[in-house]
């Protein structure tokens, strides 16, 4: 084989070594967003990709809840908050930030209300990671975990607006297997700060009536109403969502 020939020969093997290695050497492109915007942009951990839904309106999901607490307490969470342990948010994997979440204890019927502001749980079968304050509402901080339901009732970009889907706020102060307890206590609270009603609570372990105060359009609003009945003396209290 003469010069010319092995140096075609040689150009084209370079050339056949360069594209293989262009293609095997390239990085793995990301699978598309879904969505455009921080809330609902696709992410990766530990290999494998998230897509964050879009809305969230209608979702509903049961799973194992769990929280996290002090060593995260003050760092930055995924919608770009410090994380508050004393705040009432949580963490989802896909659920767009600034939703806001009903949490019920499957077992107690405890209910609390969330905004996702965070990134996880990364951990097989568990869906919400709910902050240290809100944990502490549905008695998820004693056991570590608990199975829950939860449902998306609202989003809003900050904790003050009103928020879509959402008919109303309340706070439930107590809950009871005697009727009449629920009824005077319901009476209580209404002389004291009016609209004050009571529901009744089917549960695995017999009925429960359960005492709520309040008629709030904004998350702000109900807040303020917990906060003055913690005052007044009503300290196992939390906020709920209704229709």
């Amino acid at each position: 084989m003469n010069h010319a020939k092995l140096s075609v020969v040689s150009c084209m093997a370079v050339l056949v070594i360069w594209m293989v290695c262009s293609v095997g050497c390239r990085p793995a492109v990301p699978p598309p967003d879904r969505a455009s915007g921080p809330s609902s942009r696709s992410y990766q951990i530990a290999g494998r990709w998230y897509h964050p839904l879009p809305d969230a309106h209608g979702f509903r999901e049961r799973g194992m809840a769990s929280w996290y607490g002090k060593p995260f307490h003050g760092r930055k969470t995924a919608s770009g908050e410090r994380y508050d342990m004393y705040a009432m948010t949580a963490a989802h994997k896909t659920l767009p930030l600034g939703t806001w979440v009903e949490v019920r204890n499957l077992r107690t019927g405890e209910t609390v209300v969330v905004r996702v502001n965070d990134r996880g749980p990364f951990v097989a079968k568990r869906i919400i990671d709910l902050s240290y304050a809100a944990a502490k509402k549905v008695s998820v901080v004693g056991p570590g975990t608990a199975k829950v339901e939860i449902r998306a009732v609202g989003r809003t970009g900050a904790p003050g607006e009103k928020m879509v889907g959402i008919t109303r706020f309340c706070v439930q102060v107590g809950a009871f297997r005697s009727k009449q307890n629920a009824t005077a206590l319901r009476q209580r609270l209404e002389d004291q700060f009016g609209a004050a009603h009571m529901v009744t609570y089917a549960g695995p372990d017999g009925t429960y009536y359960r005492v709520r105060v309040g008629n709030c359009r904004t998350r702000s609003a109900v807040e303020a109403l917990e906060r003055k009945l913690i005052l007044g003396g009503y300290t196992a209290t939390f906020i709920v969502s209704e229709p």
